[in-house]
């Protein structure tokens, strides 16, 4: 099973941000109910082991701001995220990667980067607008399944872990 864990928006922010994507009209949107922030990807795994690896990890609820636009041409992709990563996001990411490994998962090395993808084989747009104020409460994260197919890649919450006020 293909697992990874993220952080979901609210559907009204998923819708927003969907929204301002599709105004830019230089590449494929992601799909409204696909807009996340991956936290660690897993790759190959098995659910049991992966939730297990995650439960004992704690974290505070916060909010998640998202300030910044980019467009990055060697990946042809659009993404916004905070201009810095909250201080509880990053204690968590941390937590959670700390976890995983002691568990035997081989994660990427590279520092983690608070950023959530809204447009996949972008070209460069000729401008990118003010983002929409969006309110993203970060009260759980998720260990979710991914599947691919012809059509793009759907998502299935496998279990969520909530974190405390």
């Amino acid at each position: 099973m293909r697992l990874f864990f993220a952080i979901w928006p609210p559907p009204q922010t998923a819708a927003a941000l969907h929204a301002w994507a599709e105004s830019l009209a230089c590449g494929k949107v992601i799909v409204r109910e696909n807009i996340h922030l991956t936290l660690a990807f897993l790759g190959e795994a098995d659910p049991a082991k992966a939730a297990v690896a995650a439960k004992p990890v704690r974290g505070r609820r916060h909010e998640l701001p998202l300030e910044v636009a980019r467009y990055v041409k060697r990946n042809e992709m659009v993404w916004v995220a905070p201009r810095a990563t909250p201080r509880e996001l990053a204690q968590l990411v941390e937590g959670l990667h700390a976890g995983l490994k002691s568990a035997g998962f081989i994660l990427e090395e590279r520092p983690f980067a608070a950023h959530i993808t809204l447009l996949r084989k972008a070209r460069a747009p000729d401008e990118l607008p003010p983002l929409p104020r969006v309110d993203w409460p970060v009260d759980e994260f998720v260990l979710v399944r991914s599947r691919t197919s012809p059509r793009g890649s759907s998502y299935e919450p496998v279990e969520r872990f909530r974190l405390s006020g």
